[in-house]
């Protein structure tokens, strides 16, 4: 299996408070008069990304020569960045108002925060929009308009160690949440930890609470609470009391209040080294199970994937996903020729080339072809055929909303909060923004 690279959803945490510094500069956007054209001519494109190792940083920097090439007199300038020198760059730029011609964006609550302060320019793909996934176009739009564009998309569910569950005798993923607890129940009674959790770091056990209310309330109830703040109607609280039925079993392992995601003892560490049956986690699993682990290999074949399962009485759909990817976004004063770029780098082509190394996992259709992992291949497929989409809810969201998501849910793991009381603080904090 080749050893893919992954950008962590977790690295858009960070640019928590780049909305407060760049809302004052909601005057300092133009608009775009000054560019024409088709995307001809001499330009120099300023390209920031955090693919600062390889596989990617090669494939990106062949890639914009493949393009300069194409393209006499335009000059792609790339700066590749560490995610936590990324985010510090990025926040004194826009606050300067000088945002690079393209720069890395996990679409949500940040790039509509980017767009009130003027700061990026609306994306034009054209006829290249037919073949991009629509559910990762839609993370990158704000009030129906495109300001960015996805070029990974992945999804959280449940990687688990076959070797384990044929231990518990458990004899196929469980389809339900019922059958779920089961499981839980059956991995404690044969001796296994059934679940590694990274207890310290909230965004982890926020994955449970938000994929119960995609299946409890759907992901247009979701949508309808952020508008309003309504997360204090009933469908919120039963997503708090169906995951308080996990958490009552103990299901997590000895300490995880204190453990880090990764750690060479945190949660990827410990399913690296088959010391827990199950994670609920992202398409980076894998990858990072495998760098934590004491052989750096992780499970290997062991391990498989299977979604989050369905919700007695739910109104959303067992196929509806919960995820997020890595995209670009447009800056303010970015030439024609820039726009050209992205729809070049999202070309089923060049896709081909990030997923060959199963460094991404594709959004334009006929990409798919390149990837060579199997539980890759399955959590792509589980994605072109999701109905409907909901990005993390910490970038979704505003992000004091984001924050309160994941520290209320944080206090239920540590049985410190009721579901009840899990919903009516996120309401609070909805409805006053």
């Amino acid at each position: 299996m080749t050893t893919p690279t992954y950008f962590s959803r977790r690295s858009v945490l960070g640019l928590a408070g780049l909305g407060a510094g760049a809302a004052l500069l909601g005057g300092c956007g133009d608009d775009g008069s000054g560019d024409s054209g088709d995307g001809g001519g001499s330009a120099t494109i300023d390209w920031w990304h955090i693919s600062n190792v390889d596989p990617m940083l090669t494939t990106w920097a062949n890639l914009a020569k493949d393009f300069q090439t194409a393209n006499p007199g335009v000059e792609v300038k790339i700066t590749p960045l560490e995610n936590e020198a990324f985010k510090a760059k990025l926040t004194t730029v826009t606050q300067a108002g000088t945002p690079p011609d393209i720069f890395h964006s996990w679409g949500g609550g940040v790039l509509k925060q980017q767009v009130e302060a003027g700061l990026v320019k609306e994306l034009d793909l054209g006829d290249a929009a037919a073949s991009i996934n629509k559910n990762g176009l839609d993370i990158y739009k704000v009030d129906g308009k495109q300001y960015g564009v996805p070029f990974d998309l992945g999804m959280v569910g449940f990687w688990y160690n076959k070797e384990l569950f044929d231990k518990a005798k458990i004899t196929a993923p469980p389809a339900t949440w019922g059958e779920f607890l089961d499981a839980i129940r059956k991995l404690k009674a044969a001796g296994v930890t059934p679940i590694a959790l990274a207890g310290s770091e909230s965004w982890t056990a926020h994955f449970y609470w938000a994929y119960l209310a995609i299946r409890i309330a759907g992901v247009d109830g979701l949508a309808a609470a952020a508008a309003d703040g309504s997360f204090d109607q009933p469908d919120f609280v039963a997503a708090g009391a169906r995951f308080k039925e996990l958490i009552d079993l103990d299901p997590f392992q000895k300490g995880f209040l204190g453990a880090k995601y990764s750690a060479t003892d945190g949660q990827s560490a410990i399913m690296g080294n088959g010391q827990a049956a199950i994670e609920l986690m992202g398409q980076w699993a894998p990858t990072t199970e495998a760098a934590y682990s004491t052989t750096k290999k992780g499970i290997g074949d062991k391990l498989s994937f299977f979604p989050f399962p369905s919700v007695d009485g739910g109104k959303g759909s067992v196929e509806d996903a919960f995820g997020g990817g890595n995209g670009f976004a447009l800056g303010k004063d970015a030439p024609p020729q820039a726009t050209e770029f992205i729809k070049f780098l999202l070309t089923a082509d060049s896709q081909r080339k990030g997923a060959s190394s199963d460094s991404i996992l594709p959004v334009t259709q006929g990409a798919e072809d390149a990837l060579k992992d199997a539980n890759l291949k399955s959590v792509h497929a589980a994605i072109v055929k999701a109905p409907k989409f909901q990005l993390y809810l910490d970038q979704a969201y505003p992000p004091a909303v984001g924050t309160q998501v994941n520290d209320s849910v944080a206090e239920l793991v540590a049985k410190k909060a009721t579901p009840e009381k899990v919903a009516q603080d996120i309401a609070k904090v909805a409805k006053n923004q």
